[in-house]
């Protein structure tokens, strides 16, 4: 089993807050867990009786809508907590965590993060920002979903994909999606991602290399982005 005394990833979270006899208490109560591409962390309704911390690796959140079309809400990647807001909130999860490529975590037990936020006022703090975050992300989305068109919306998610992600050796989107997730988190049918995709191809604002995207215009895009 892992350290977590001796884990950077800690560093990127509500964990870095914790003391060195609480990071031992993590350390001595949490598990290991791997995901190959594909697997479901947990899906929605179910009820969690912990938190996972991403290791490595990324995994996407998404829920079903009536006709069963899958809407993307947010990414998860490397160094964030999962699945806090039910734990926290004691009820069961709204969204479906699945792994994108194979992924790392360690879950930490329910009883142990609440005794920890019991005990810990800096760590309880820094756990309510996070939840306060998610919630002003959700706006932001919600808000870019009503009043943003769908190529405003391309534009936006590729330029958020390149800040959350980073880019490869290449200058390539270190995050592959298939066109129908892209689709998922942009809210629009996948023939209609595709051809605006092809659209800022034509235009020389990225490369489309398989799945695979690289941008070339990153400011041309923001201007898309704000409707200009």
């Amino acid at each position: 089993m892992s350290n977590c005394k001796l884990c950077i990833i800690r560093e990127l979270n509500s964990i870095k807050s914790l003391s060195k006899e609480e990071i031992i208490k993590f350390s001595e109560h949490k598990d290991t867990i791997d995901f190959k591409k594909g697997d479901v962390l947990f899906s929605e309704g179910t009820t969690l009786n912990g938190v996972y911390c991403i290791k490595e690796g990324i995994c996407k959140m998404s829920r079903l809508s009536e006709n069963g079309k899958e809407q993307i809400v947010k990414f998860i990647k490397k160094g964030d907590l999962l699945g806090y807001s039910s734990v926290l909130g004691e009820e069961s999860v709204t969204l479906t965590a699945t792994a994108l490529n194979d992924l790392k975590t360690c879950f930490i037990p329910k009883s142990t993060v609440f005794e920890t936020m019991k005990n810990n006022p800096t760590f309880s703090l820094e756990m309510t920002k996070t939840v306060c975050n998610d919630l002003r992300d959700a706006n932001i989305i919600i808000t870019n979903m009503a009043q943003k068109h769908v190529k405003e919306r391309l534009a936006d998610t590729l330029l958020m994909l390149k800040d959350t992600f980073g880019v490869d050796e290449e200058g390539v989107l270190d995050i592959v999606l298939t066109r129908e997730e892209l689709a998922s988190v942009i809210g629009t049918a996948t023939e209609s991602a595709i051809r605006l995709l092809s659209e800022f191809k034509k235009k020389g604002l990225i490369v489309l290399k398989g799945k695979k995207i690289k941008i070339i215009g990153e400011l041309e895009l923001h201007k898309i982005s704000q409707g200009f």
